[in-house]
């Protein structure tokens, strides 16, 4: 089963890059891959962490496909785990980490292993979403330099 993680050094809080992970709705605009992202369902629970069920549709050249992922923010504890349940994948898992390191600086740990359901959609999208991945971590980090100011140039400080 392929596995991507990263733990990234970046110049921001930790509370600003786990608000901008949580930001679901605008992934359109920066995550690659993502055509478009519908929220289902969103909802607050009373020990402080959300829950939004969501489909998100990936596209690549002729390829298209939508999944269904039950998204847990749990803001106390600046973590974030994506559960998978429904669509092309026969596993997908995803959890984002945010540990403070300084007041303006914060590690952020990225963590996704998937297994397409389909032989043949694993070897049409495989080697792209191995790829697209890659870039996938440091699209926050951009992202977060557009929304929050420039912090500086942070490099990766662990990658597996």
């Amino acid at each position: 089963m392929p596995r991507f993680s990263s733990k990234r050094r970046v110049h921001h809080t930790a509370s600003q890059m786990f608000d901008l992970v949580a930001d679901v709705e605008r992934y359109p605009e920066f995550v690659p891959l993502c055509q478009s992202l519908r929220i289902r369902q969103h909802t607050l629970r009373g020990d402080g962490t959300e829950i939004i069920v969501a489909d998100m549709t990936v596209s690549f050249k002729l390829v298209r496909e939508t999944f269904t992922s039950r998204v847990t923010l749990d803001r106390p504890n600046l973590k974030i785990m994506v559960e998978y349940l429904k669509g092309p994948f026969s596993n997908l898992e995803n959890r984002w980490t945010f540990e403070p390191k300084s007041e303006t600086d914060c590690d952020v740990g990225f963590f996704l292993s998937y297994e397409f359901r389909s032989r043949m959609l694993a070897m049409l999208m495989g080697t792209m979403f191995d790829a697209a991945f890659q870039r996938f971590a440091a699209a926050f980090e951009k992202r977060a330099d557009a929304v929050y100011g420039k912090g500086g140039a942070a490099g990766p400080t662990k990658a597996g």
